[in-house]
């Protein structure tokens, strides 16, 4: 059976340049205060999200197009996983410092190869099965120093929830992760991108009546930049589905190690703790020997002419 996907090294490509994309959206949200609520951070990293969106769609004459779509179910689905995965995710990013939440976080592209093997027919061999649990490990030692601060008050037990919250957000994250793969056999990067956008603005505007903030220029802009950002990785981000498997893309979120540890120190001044670098190191290693084991079954394949199973 030939591969239906184009080419994994420009999947990797889009997946890396959508990591970094995103790191930048996930400082300009911590900048901008961490008293504002997650619904009204969602709807603007949401709308605000639309203008790149539409401009890019304007200058490469697909805008109109874009809004046709075969599967609105699809969409639907998509956007309610991806909203909701959005929330939780800023209100750990918002309460926890940045290292923490970067690194569980990290949880998504275990859990979207799990649920790609389950889902999507994708073939998941023992070594990868090993990797994942071994990866799951590390953010069990990234999340539990948080999850003990339960038994405090204040500060402490926004920490604890926001590990939660960040966890919960990786799970529905690698669900959402799994219904773009279904979506992209049938819709157009565009369409999904401009449908997401458009549904977790209107979804999050609900949140209007809990109490939005009356936020000053600074933030205001931050969280408009956030919008931004969020919108071109998302176009980078989806792009990479249609070239990749999600079981060989989703490693490559590793690479915001490096660079989130350094904004989060010179921007933040955030110290990485010992069992946050060591549980990192852990799931770092669980992805690379992921990549490893990948790109050896590709040249095995090359070597005797069989196409993927």
């Amino acid at each position: 059976m030939r591969s239906v996907f184009g080419s994994p090294m420009r999947g990797i490509a889009f997946k890396v340049a959508s990591v970094c994309v995103f790191l930048a959206m996930q400082t300009f949200i911590k900048l901008a205060g961490s008293d504002i609520q997650p619904g009204q951070v969602t709807f603007c990293r949401s709308f605000f999200a639309l203008f790149p969106i539409m401009v890019y769609l304007a200058y490469r004459g697909q805008l109109r197009s874009s809004f046709y779509t075969a599967n609105p179910i699809g969409h639907l689905k998509r956007g309610t996983l991806g909203i909701i995965s959005m929330g939780l995710g800023f209100y750990g990013l918002l309460h926890l410092p940045l290292p923490e939440a970067i690194a569980l976080g990290y949880a998504t592209p275990l859990v979207a190869v799990v649920l790609a093997a389950f889902f999507l027919g994708e073939t998941v061999r023992i070594y990868r099965w090993t990797a994942v649990l071994v990866g799951l490990v590390g953010v069990a030692i990234i999340s539990w120093p948080k999850l003990t601060l339960f038994r405090e008050g204040g500060v402490q037990s926004d920490q604890a929830i926001g590990a939660v919250t960040v966890l919960l957000a990786s799970v529905l994250g690698g669900m959402a992760m799994i219904q773009v793969r279904k979506l992209v056999e049938e819709e157009k990067t565009s369409t999904i991108v401009l449908y997401f956008s458009i549904t977790a603005s209107v979804f999050s505007l609900a949140t209007l009546p809990f109490g939005w903030d009356l936020l000053d220029l600074w933030p205001q802009l931050h969280l408009i930049a956030a919008g931004f950002c969020g919108g071109v990785a998302q176009i980078l981000l989806t792009e990479s589905y249609r070239h990749a498997e999600v079981s060989t893309i989703a490693p490559f979120e590793y690479t915001s190690i490096v660079l989130g540890a350094i904004i989060a120190y010179v921007v933040f001044g955030d110290i990485p703790t010992g069992s946050m670098l060591l549980g990192t190191a852990i799931v770092v290693a669980a992805g690379i020997f992921i990549i490893y084991r990948e790109h050896r079954i590709q040249l095995e394949r090359r070597a005797s002419g069989r196409s993927a199973p």
